[in-house]
């Protein structure tokens, strides 16, 4: 067991290749994180998850808290053991579900109560109590807890989240530390969390008070929530100037290429999204001409695969013709082999970036990502 650390191996303008040490393994970063919710990527089995060429996935506190309860995975080893995933793992703080609960939750100074969106019942999370539940579940990578203010917000609403997602991070490590070790022997490492808002200077106020908490490492939270892509990716760069250059820096919850891409410019080493995963679900496929949307009838007897570009088990074998059909039939297949391409799909473009940075060519593969079509052109 060695700990938790980073090193930066290769620069290409801000743009960094790191490595992330885990007890659960290194990780190549820039990394992408499929999301676990419930402690499962929806419908893979985790050697399919290692497959697809993913190294460390995130499961969510509030859902897993409230089933099957942190402390019945804490009796059963924790989330590695529970979930036999052997690669690392991140856990967030809760923070974002329960500020999305809406009228189901109230806010002060000391932490947040709520109505289980399960079932009504009454909960309490404090960061103290945040932090606790997350040691139980015992993730490689844990967040302190933190408000996230829905955008937009006015600035003094902006400024009291910040004070608040402050105060939190701070009781957060005092509690927890910035290190400690799970009874199954493994290191957790605390992260903080940037808010602010569209708000430069409360940005700035915010990673500024987090940096002197010398925590393992920062994420950027608060974005993907309805700003406009300009304001998200000048905000996602500005903020990860200000941070440590040898601290793993986190984009939490954002994941369209054209995104991840433009985050990865401005020193972003770690993303996750459920964009991959759901849009699988629903019968979409992520190719490198654009989105295919299996219902469209025009894919009924297309007999090419996916992507003609992809080696995924899914395009060395099934057509298009056939993933429509289990589309259309609403076999769980169908979702199965979608979701197996399109985490590949994003496992195969973060290794595109990280050889682009270590050759020194980034910038010709970000022209290259953003001028990729979102939706499949006719003939594909």
């Amino acid at each position: 067991m060695s700990g938790f650390g980073f090193e930066c191996t290769h620069t290409d303008g801000r743009a960094r290749r790191g490595r992330l040490h885990t007890d659960h393994g290194v990780i190549e970063t820039p990394v992408f994180m499929p999301v676990g919710t419930q402690a499962t990527v929806k419908g893979l089995t985790p050697e399919q998850i290692r497959a697809t060429g993913a190294s460390m996935i995130l499961a969510n506190t509030y859902h897993l808290y409230l089933r099957p309860g942190h402390e019945r995975i804490a009796r059963l080893g924790g989330l590695h053991r529970f979930s036999t995933w052997d690669g690392a793992m991140l856990t967030d703080s809760g923070g974002f579900q329960v500020f999305s609960l809406g009228d189901l939750r109230e806010i002060d100074d000391d932490g947040v109560s709520f109505r289980s969106h399960l079932d009504g019942s009454p909960h309490r999370f404090t960061p103290e109590h945040a932090m606790d539940v997350q040691a139980a579940l015992g993730a490689d990578v844990v967040m302190a807890f933190d408000e996230c203010p829905a955008l937009p917000a006015a600035d003094e609403d902006v400024a009291r989240a910040v004070d608040r997602t402050v105060a939190w991070a701070r009781r957060c490590r005092d509690h927890f530390g910035p290190r400690r070790r799970h009874e199954a022997g493994h290191q957790q490492a605390l992260f903080g969390i940037v808010q602010g808002g569209l708000v430069a200077s409360e940005r700035a106020r915010c990673a500024e008070a987090l940096i002197e908490l010398d925590l393992p490492g920062y994420a950027i939270g608060g974005l993907s929530v309805g700003e406009s892509k300009d304001d998200m990716h000048r905000t996602s760069r500005s903020t990860a100037a200000l941070l440590p250059a040898d601290r793993p820096r986190y984009l939490m919850g954002v994941g369209y290429p054209e995104d991840i891409v433009a985050a990865v410019a401005g020193g972003v080493d770690m993303f996750d999204c459920v964009l991959p995963t759901r849009l699988a679900r629903h019968g979409t496929l992520l190719t490198e001409a654009g989105r295919i949307h299996l219902r469209n009838a025009r894919f009924a007897e297309d007999e090419r695969p996916p992507d003609p570009a992809c080696d995924c088990p899914v395009c060395r074998r099934f057509s298009r013709a056939y993933l429509r059909h289990l589309v259309v039939a609403g076999e769980l297949l169908g979702m199965i082999l979608g979701t197996v391409h399109n985490v590949t799909h994003y496992q195969r473009l973060m290794r595109e970036i990280r050889d682009a940075i270590e050759a020194g060519r980034f910038e010709q593969l970000a022209d290259r990502i953003g001028t990729r079509p979102t939706r499949a052109p006719a003939e594909a």
